[in-house]
This record gives structure tokens, sequence and C-alpha cells, in this order.
């Protein structure tokens, strides 16, 4: 069985957050869902758990830093190309995000954009060629540099 993700993350609107995370292709499992968090599917392999703030208190006693306002973490998702970059990200503006919060990379051989969830977690889109990537760093070398 592959090693599996499961990122949790504080909402402050449950069905809100749902909505986005619908929008931006993942899917709800009920089965680890209730009205306090829900289990979104990104992938086989990865899973988001948006909780509310009341069920996030009881797996930590640490405050809930303000997303909007600062990062912890940045969350990088892969895509199979540049346009599936863009639409995700257009995606994501189209139900509530934030486009590109952080500054777009463009390596030729890498590309990548990111948006903000309604609650300012951060999410990076990104494409690499795979022939580049098996020619290691050098292939990622920006332009002129």
């Amino acid at each position: 069985m592959p090693r599996m993700i499961f990122i949790n993350l504080p909402v402050s609107d449950l069905k809100r957050s749902v909505a986005f995370y619908e929008a931006v292709g993942a899917v709800k499992n009920p089965m680890f869902s209730d009205d306090t968090a829900a289990c979104m599917v990104v992938s086989d392999v990865i899973h988001v758990m948006l909780l509310t703030h009341a069920k996030w208190a009881t797996f930590t006693d640490r405050a809930i830093p303000d997303a909007q306002k600062s990062a912890q973490v940045l969350l990088c998702v892969s895509q199979d190309s540049r346009e599936a970059v863009d639409a995700a990200v257009t995606a994501a503006t189209g139900a509530g995000g934030l486009a590109d919060p952080t500054p777009t990379q463009d390596f030729g051989v890498m590309y990548g954009r990111s948006y903000a969830d309604p609650d300012g977690h951060i999410w990076e889109v990104m494409w690499m060629d795979p022939a580049a990537a098996a020619q290691g760093p050098e292939a990622f070398e920006p332009a002129g540099a």
C-alpha cells in the first residue's frame, strides 16, 4: 500500500471550504466527514481534512494562525501540464480563492503558480517536464542565469 498524506487544515466555514475544494477538483468522502470535519480526496494518496476551529482544538492547544496574514506551510501539488496549472488557479479563483499569492515560477521546463483558499491556506500548483527532471537540477536554471 502506498504511503498516504492527510493534511489537516483549520477552516472558519466548513460548508464554504467544502464547496471551494470541490470546485478545485477534490471529492468529499462522506465516510470520514460530519458537521465538524470533511475529508476531501485530492488523489489516491492525498487527503485534506477540513476541520472547524472547534474540531481543530481537540487535536492541539496551539493557536490557529491567521493564514490571511502569515504562512507556516506552502502546500504543492503537481499537474500534468502548464495548461492544467493555469486551469487549477482559474478554478480556485472562480470558487472564491485568491490567485497567485506567491510569485509565478517559469523555468521553461518547470512552471508553477499558486492560489489561496478562502481561509488563506496557500496551495502551489506546478508542472515539470519529465525529461528535464531526469537531467537533474541544471535543467531548472532560470534563463540567463
